[in-house]
């Protein structure tokens, strides 16, 4: 059994939040979950190319959007999205609060990978 409070989990400040990580591979469960929190009025270029992501909304408010545009999804608590083909897609929190959500990546996350905000091309892990 795995017990962890919230003063054991490994936080990361990936650039425009944090993602503090309850579950990782070390832990054997072969998935891992995340409490991540996007900092109000950002916007990310994310991607995951070696890890499927899917995130349920806690609090907040936000948008996720494909890389291309062409698709825009509102993300409030209570709903759910799922990056199923590894992609790429901007996050954004609304300027007036901070999004949370409860993520869970397969495979596992080893703990250490953070996003690299800078230039125009999407951060990836």
């Amino acid at each position: 059994m795995i017990v962890r409070a919230m003063d054991e989990v490994k936080v990361v400040d990936w650039g425009n939040g944090t993602s503090h990580r309850y579950l990782l591979a070390s832990d054997g469960m072969g998935f891992t979950i995340c409490r991540t929190v996007v900092r109000a009025g950002t916007k990310s270029r994310l991607e995951y190319r070696r890890h499927l992501e899917a995130c349920y909304c806690v609090s907040g408010e936000g948008q996720v959007i494909t890389a291309d545009g062409a698709d825009s999804f509102e993300i409030r608590p209570g709903m759910m999205y799922a990056l199923d083909q590894h992609d790429a897609h901007f996050l954004i929190a609304a300027p007036h609060t901070d999004l949370e959500l409860i993520s869970v990546f397969n495979p596992p996350l080893s703990g250490d990978e953070r996003h690299i905000l800078d230039g125009d091309k999407f951060s990836h892990y």
